[in-house]
């Protein structure tokens, strides 16, 4: 009898713990939609609606010879520092030096993409007018059978050279110098624009805007010009 009884309370105790831990799993494994996200990887994605376009003031904005259209910037305010302050008004997470490093980045991968003819890595970074203009010049290039060549050596300097509020739309343009080698070829091989041989220093201006009501924190390109 003694041993009927103990053997009856391990199986009744195994029976509670299995029952009491499928209903802890049950709890903490449930998920409340409280879960803060997983923060996003990588360079800025530049996924923010654009400012309504207009032409900007002088310059035609190019990328590596190719004119690409402008979606101007906003009306700009007196001086840098004010056109910061501005964005930091309504946007407290700002922080110039982060930003710049993501907009280093997304040049980067911008250059690149272009010359390889990569519209789907061009896509999400830019605005729908721009990405219009790049993905024409891919589309002619490649219809010539003509190829692009950039090497991009160095970015010598990144610089925040305006920034400014509209509306609801922030922009920021940056200042990039850069040492690069771009060469256009035929099918045939043949060089018909730029020089292998040769580095040559860039300077380019591009604008990024985000929405400040939208929660996604990314920037778009959406111009880009050059001295």
């Amino acid at each position: 009898m003694g041993e009927d009884f103990h053997l009856g309370s391990l199986i009744f105790f195994a029976i509670v713990v299995v029952f009491l831990a499928f209903r802890l799993r049950s709890v903490l494994g449930r998920r409340t939609g409280n879960e803060r996200p997983r923060p996003g990887l990588g360079p800025m994605s530049f996924r923010a609606p654009p400012p309504p376009p207009s032409p900007p003031p002088g310059g035609s904005p190019v990328i590596d010879g190719t004119a690409t259209p402008v979606s101007s910037a906003p009306a700009q305010p007196t001086s840098l520092a004010e056109g910061v302050q501005r964005l930091k008004s309504v946007d407290r997470n700002f922080d110039e030096r982060v930003f710049l490093q993501g907009a280093r980045g997304a040049f980067e991968i911008i250059v690149n993409a272009f010359a390889a003819g990569d519209t789907q890595a061009l896509k999400p970074l830019l605005s729908e007018e721009v990405y219009r203009s790049f993905a024409e010049a891919i589309t002619q290039r490649q219809a010539a059978k003509e190829t692009h060549e950039t090497s991009l050596l160095t970015v010598k300097a990144v610089d925040l050279a305006e920034a400014g509020l509209s509306g609801t739309t922030a922009s920021a343009t940056v200042k990039f110098v850069s040492d690069q080698v771009n060469v256009t070829r035929a099918a045939d091989g043949a060089v018909v624009d730029g020089n292998p041989d040769q580095v040559a220093e860039k300077t380019d201006f591009w604008t990024f805007a985000r929405d400040v009501r939208s929660r996604d924190p990314n920037w778009q390109l959406v111009a880009t010009r050059s001295p």
